[in-house]
This record gives C-alpha cells, sequence and structure tokens, in this order.
C-alpha cells in the first residue's frame, strides 16, 4: 500500500491551537461526566429531606434509603455499559463525528430530564430521575470511546499521550463545576428561604435539587456547535473510508501548519488500487474472528481487565467520602437540607482540588516520558499501598475514636486523598489512552468501547458491591438502611489486594505504546512482536525507539514508509512526499 502523506504529516506535526481547541471540545463531554457522577451524592441528601422526612422519626432529618442511592447510580453505570458498547461500535461504522453529535445531544437532552418531571410525588419522581439517569449514563459511556479515539487520531506521535490525558483530565475540573453550583445554588436557597431550622425541609428544596442537575446541560450544549463542525478524522476517512483525497482536505482545513498541498489524481488512484474495497476489508478480519483474536485479543484483555480492575477500587473510594466526610463538619441534625448539600459539594471541591486534578496534571506531564506501562504498574502499587495503611494504620483512630484526633484524621485524610493522586497519575488515566492506541482504525473506537465498559461493570461492583460490603458486621453500629457487611477495614484491604491484582496483569498483559504511530498496530508483519511486548522492559514501543535510532529497518507500515520519505527530502522539509 503506498505511504499516506497527511498520516505521516499528523504523526509528525507542530502542536497547534486547533489541537487545544480539540481537547475542549473533546473534553466536554468528560467534563459533564464527572459533574453528573458529583454532584448526585449532595442531591441525594436534598431528596431524603424532600421526600423521606419522617415528622416521627425522633429529631432525625430525612435520609434516602440506601436501596434508592444505589438505584440512582446502578442504573447510571449499566447506561454507561451499553453506551460504551453502542457508541463504540457506531463510531466505527458510521464515522465518529456524526457518532459524536449525537452522544452530545442525547447528554444534553438527558441532563435535562434528570431534573425535570411532570409530578412531584415520590414514586414518580424517582422513578423518572432513574430513567433519565439510565439514558445520561449511555450518552456518558458513548462520550468515552469517541473522545478518546478522536483525540488520538488528531495528535501527533510525540505529544499523543498528553492529548489525550489532557481530555480526560477535564473529569476534575468538572468535579469542581459540580461542586461550585452545588454551593452556589444551595447558599442561594437558603438564602432566599429565610436560613430555615434543620427540621425544616422548605418546598423550594425540591426545585433546588433539579437545577443542580439540569445545570450539567449548559456545559455540554455550549460545544455542540464546534462539535458539530469538527471535520471527520483523516485516519478513519483515509484508513476506513478509503478516501485520501477528503482526508487531506479535511485536515488541511483545521491544521493549517501542515503544508501537504494537494493530493494528485495519481496518488489517489494509486492508494485506491492498493486499497481494499470496503467489504473486502471488513472480510478480511472481524471482531470476532480468529484473526483478531490472535493479533489483538491479548491487548483487549489487557485493557479490558485493567479498566474493569482499575474501576472497583477507584469508584468505592470515591463513594466512601459520603462517610469520611462526617467528623469534619456539623451532624446533619444541626443543618438544614441546603446547608447540608453545601458541606457535602466542599468536601468534595477540597479532594478534587488537593488530589484529583494534581494526579491528572501530573499524569499529562509524565504519560509521554515515563510510558504508559510504567506509570499504570507504578499508580496500582501506589494505590495499593495507601488503601492498605488506610485499613492498618490510622483507621482506628478515625473511625472508632471519632475523627476529630489531629493525629488520626490528618493522617487518614493525606492517604485518602493519596489514592486519588496515585490513581489519576497511573491506571485511572492510562486505561482511557492505551485503547485508543492500540487496535486498527477500522476496530478502535469498538475496542475502546468494550474496555469502556468492563471499566463501568468495574464501577458497578465498587459502587454498589462495596458501598454494601464496607458496613459494620455488628448490627448496631450499621448504618440506617443497610445490611451488615465485612466493614470497611476489611472491604479496604480488598480493595488493596485488587489493585495488586492490576499491577499484576498490567505487567503480563499490557503493551507500551509510547512513540509508536498508531499505524504500526495495522503493520502485517508485526502480529506477534507485540504479544512479547507486557514480558520486557520497555515493551514494543521501546523497541520500535531503540530500532529507529539505531537506523535498523522495521516492518514497513504506510506510516513508516513515509517517516522515511521524510527523514530524506533535503530540499523541502516542510513538504511530505509520497
Amino acid at each position: 500500500m503506498p505511504a499516506i502523506r497527511v498520516l505521516t504529516a499528523l504523526d509528525q506535526a507542530r502542536t497547534q491551537y486547533y489541537h487545544f481547541k480539540a481537547i475542549i471540545i473533546a473534553g466536554m463531554g468528560l467534563f459533564t461526566d464527572s459533574y453528573d457522577l458529583f454532584c448526585i451524592a449532595p442531591v441525594m441528601k436534598l431528596i431524603g429531606r424532600v421526600y423521606y422526612h419522617d415528622p416521627s422519626g425522633g429529631g432525625a432529618p430525612g435520609v434516602t434509603p440506601p436501596a434508592v442511592v444505589s438505584a440512582t447510580v446502578g442504573v447510571a453505570l449499566l447506561g454507561a455499559v451499553a453506551g460504551n458498547l453502542a457508541f463504540g461500535a457506531l463510531g466505527d461504522r458510521a464515522g465518529r463525528r456524526r457518532v459524536y453529535g449525537a452522544s452530545l445531544l442525547l447528554m444534553v437532552c438527558a441532563s435535562v430530564g434528570s431534573g425535570f418531571s411532570v409530578c412531584r410525588t415520590r414514586g414518580c419522581a424517582l422513578a423518572s430521575l432513574c430513567l433519565f439517569r439510565f439514558l445520561l449514563g449511555v450518552a456518558i459511556g458513548g462520550d468515552y470511546p469517541l473522545s478518546a479515539t478522536i483525540m488520538s487520531e488528531f495528535a501527533n506521535r510525540r505529544t499523543r499521550g498528553a492529548f489525550i490525558a489532557a481530555v480526560f483530565s477535564m473529569q476534575g475540573f468538572g468535579i469542581l463545576a459540580s461542586s461550585a453550583a452545588t454551593m452556589a445554588v444551595a447558599a442561594a436557597f437558603d438564602r432566599c428561604t429565610g436560613r430555615r431550622a434543620p427540621l425544616d425541609t422548605p418546598e423550594a428544596a425540591d426545585i433546588a435539587w433539579r437545577v443542580i442537575l439540569m445545570v450539567g446541560a449548559l456545559p455540554a450544549a455550549v460545544t455542540f456547535y464546534w462539535r458539530m463542525a469538527m471535520p471527520e478524522t483523516a485516519r478513519y476517512t483515509a484508513l476506513v473510508e478509503h478516501d485520501v483525497v477528503k482526508a487531506t482536505n479535511d485536515i488541511g482545513r483545521v491544521l493549517t501548519d501542515l503544508n501537504l498541498g494537494a493530493v494528485t489524481e495519481e496518488e489517489a488512484a494509486a492508494f485506491r488500487r492498493a486499497a481494499p474495497a470496503p467489504p473486502a476489508a471488513a472480510a478480511s478480519y472481524g471482531l470476532f474472528s480468529r484473526r483478531f483474536l490472535r493479533r489483538h485479543g491479548r491487548d483487549l484483555l489487557a485493557c479490558a481487565s485493567a479498566w474493569f480492575l482499575l474501576d472497583i477500587p477507584y469508584y468505592s473510594s470515591t463513594l466512601f467520602q459520603s462517610q469520611i466526610y462526617q467528623p469534619w463538619f456539623p451532624p446533619a441534625g444541626r443543618v438544614n437540607a441546603f446547608q447540608e448539600a453545601f458541606n457535602v459539594a466542599k468536601f468534595q471541591a477540597i479532594v478534587a482540588a488537593a488530589s484529583t486534578i494534581p494526579g491528572y496534571f501530573a499524569a499529562v506531564l509524565l504519560i509521554d516520558r515515563a510510558g504508559r506501562r510504567r506509570l499504570q504498574m507504578a499508580g496500582f502499587l501506589l494505590m495499593a499501598v495507601f488503601l492498605l495503611a488506610l485499613a492498618a494504620g490510622p483507621y482506628d483512630r478515625y473511625w472508632r475514636r471519632g475523627g476529630h484526633a489531629a493525629t488520626g484524621a490528618a493522617g487518614y485524610m493525606v492517604l485518602y486523598a493519596l489514592t486519588f493522586f496515585s490513581a489519576n497519575l497511573g491506571p485511572n488515566t492510562t486505561t482511557f489512552i492505551v485503547p485508543a492506541e492500540l487496535f486498527p482504525a477500522r476496530l478502535r473506537s469498538t475496542c475502546h468501547g468494550i474496555s469502556g465498559a468492563a471499566g463501568k461493570l468495574g464501577a458497578l461492583v465498587g459502587a454498589v458491591g462495596f458501598l454494601w460490603a464496607s458496613q459494620d458486621p455488628d448490627k448496631g453500629k450499621v448504618m440506617a438502611g443497610y445490611e451488615p457487611g465485612i466493614g470497611m477495614k476489611y472491604a479496604l484491604v480488598i480493595l488493596g489486594g485488587i489493585c495488586l491484582l492490576g499491577l499484576a496483569v498490567t505487567y503480563v498483559l499490557t503493551p507500551e505504546t509510547m512513540g509508536r504511530s498508531l499505524e504500526e498496530n495495522e503493520s502485517e508483519n508485526d502480529d506477534d512482536s507485540r504479544s512479547h511486548a507486557a514480558a520486557g522492559a520497555g515493551g514494543a514501543g521501546q523497541r520500535f525507539q531503540q530500532e529507529f535510532a539505531s537506523g535498523v529497518e522495521l516492518p514497513k507500515s504506510p506510516a513508516s514508509v513515509a517517516s522515511s520519505h521524510l527523514s530524506t527530502s533535503p530540499i523541502h522539509p516542510h513538504r511530505f512526499s509520497v
């Protein structure tokens, strides 16, 4: 197959304004994702006050039953599983850009619908909330493979990891926006309703939680136009639709510094003759074929299993916040509904600013220096260390003795924050990046969707299963509405063990993709070299770099052939010849 100049140009391109614009456009879906997932905790506090107030409760405020909380969280995660699979597959069949707009539109509608229901009875309001949370989960799940795939196909080879990590880091800012919006709404309603007594919940509280949920539609709606104006990625157009002329023209409109020039009819004809027709390409090997299993089955297993194992402790730790923040703020019986929601959001903002966002920034800085595999292994190891330390170290001082001892409270919070920093520095970011780099263009979005769906199944185990399992085995100490479990201490030990298992999976299965062209994964002569990458230090990415630096000729993919032509053009180094 002849070399494709536009793909070589993308791999060698300097960072331009449009790269940063693409990060914002692609990241808004993940921004909305974290907004909607993190605002549900304070929203559940308001719903408990509004719909579950018991006048005979002995001076205790209304609390949303755990089964209702689990259902509300669970339906969103189940929707995300469906969205990853459905939109991931559609992204490879209908094109990234078309499906991208559809997922964002669904996200906007579901965010508005989550807060809007025509009835105000408890059953009807909660049923409406669960329905739209499921649809919102579908949209959020669909955004994962599309955002990662689009950014990976726009980025250059040198900084591709940092660009994709920057897209994913928008989740951290979504958490801050969720907390800020919740605090603003709660403070405004608290002031307008006259700062009611703790057990006096006004009807306006039923409006407040709806406003918080509907605000989540704004960032996605603002970027809808720019998302629809994005061109289709050049890799999809050239490698899947086999239209190299359109790919060159599309990318030339947004990355103006490439200086590609016009594609001649001879070049286009040569590529069409060498490229198989779309039906033949689809028949070469499919997702469920033995050839795919031989070439990419191990990679898919590595991505899906690592993401699954990561999301169990990550989402468990996220939901532990509702218990961990309690010693730091007044008891629920001493504050009104708006103040309680404000305090929950405030604690989430502190954790995000102190650990979550710094972890994302560290990943952006290190991902193209240390490599994906090393960061993922380091992140899993550090998460295991901190989770086990939480269980064995200041656990008793924090939980058994009230949490107000300075050493116990401070030590527990530092270790807790470090688990989030470690996750975002390592596997929470790398599991999003690696599936977007390993698979062929015509299956890239589908495989990323499968990996993401596995992750959301892990999130479901962590968010629902471990929330119940972490309850105290003593029935007298179990939180209202729960059943006795194994206790938080042993739950933390198990979560630490899961992180160690993730470390082992990464070491055995995950290859290195740093510095490797996306097209290298489609090379016909590279079937076996990457299957053993995890066993060696550095993996296939380092092998590619070492051989490239030493002048050893690699198996020729379209991108690697064009790269060699690029390096031997002494007259016009800014031009790309076939």
